[in-house]
């Protein structure tokens, strides 16, 4: 879905919190929770919020991506009226986590920017944040870096608008009366499209990796030996709906390796899927790739590969 952007009269013009590319090396996983109710949806009726959402999480596909240094931007001119920084990077529950009560956004920092609006990032890398209380600054700003403090699973950084202390979605400033409706005019200065899902990351590894290891960016092998016991092909993904097919086809000097279709049985936030074979003998020499496609209502959504060298 493609929005189109022309500001409505007297909002704020907002750019991107974040300096990526949406739809290859980041993406949104989250939008405002448009539903009052204890359930949750975002401004198009889809599944990419949770109960209570207040804000638009830019995230980065995987943890390792945050050695890229991926700067957080103002996006808009503003004073800055708080910081906290200090706080360090782990993501909750996974083991030695910090108890963050009442310091959820982690590090971040709450902008002014006149006539009643603000605008909040949180989850910033410790020790990124470069501007000070009382700072002014142009829109496009550095603000530090993208990074996994607070309340957080995923690098993300986490943007909240507010107009005179209400949280506003800049993707439906004012919220649509019929559930799904399109939606023309937003707070961003440049059409940004609704993706409702996608591949984040894949790979091939030596066998089925640890889910952990796939968020954290680390389970893909650079290359891998003729006598490896198993050649597997994995793919990480966002946004999965019940239903929705991810393909996992892997193949070789010799033809195909492995090839499957996963159906997911529930909405997922995040998910990954692997297959593979086993060998009975040595794996030829040569190029390997690996092909992942998610598979919505028969339509292929997104494609994604990647090679690798199977070395003597």
């Amino acid at each position: 879905m493609s929005l189109a952007s022309p500001v409505l009269a007297g909002d704020i013009s907002l750019g991107l919190p974040i300096d990526c590319e949406l739809g290859n090396t980041c993406y949104i996983q989250n939008y405002v929770d448009a539903d009052p109710s204890d359930t949750m949806a975002d401004f198009t009726c889809g599944a990419l919020s949770y109960d209570g959402h207040k804000g638009t999480d830019f995230a980065l596909p995987t943890v390792k991506d945050l050695e890229s240094n991926v700067h957080v931007l103002a996006s808009a001119a503003g004073t800055v009226m708080a910081t906290r920084d200090g706080m360090t990077d782990h993501r909750q529950r996974t083991a030695g986590a910090p108890d963050v009560s009442g310091v959820e956004c982690g590090n971040g920092l709450v902008i002014d920017h006149g006539e009643g609006w603000t605008t909040q990032y949180c989850h910033m890398m410790q020790g990124s944040i470069r501007v000070q209380k009382g700072d002014h600054l142009d829109r496009g700003t550095s603000l530090g870096h993208v990074g996994l403090s607070g309340m957080t699973e995923f690098p993300h950084v986490h943007l909240v608008v507010r107009k005179d202390g209400k949280v506003i979605d800049p993707f439906s400033p004012e919220p649509a009366t019929t559930c799904g409706e399109t939606h023309t005019d937003t707070l961003w200065d440049i059409p940004i499209a609704y993706q409702s899902t996608g591949l984040l990351y894949v790979g091939i590894a030596s066998g089925i990796p640890d889910y952990d290891d796939v968020k954290a960016g680390t389970a893909q092998a650079e290359t891998l030996s003729i006598d490896s016991p198993n050649l597997v092909v994995f793919g990480f993904a966002f946004g999965g709906h019940g239903g929705d097919i991810m393909r996992l086809m892997l193949s070789g000097p010799n033809g195909t390796v492995a090839n499957r279709d996963v159906t997911l049985d529930k909405n997922k936030a995040q998910y990954f899927n692997a297959t593979g074979r086993k060998s009975s003998m040595d794996w030829p020499a040569g190029t390997y790739t690996a092909k992942v496609q998610i598979i919505r209502d028969s339509e292929i959504i997104e494609t994604k590969a990647h090679q690798i060298t199977v070395t003597p």
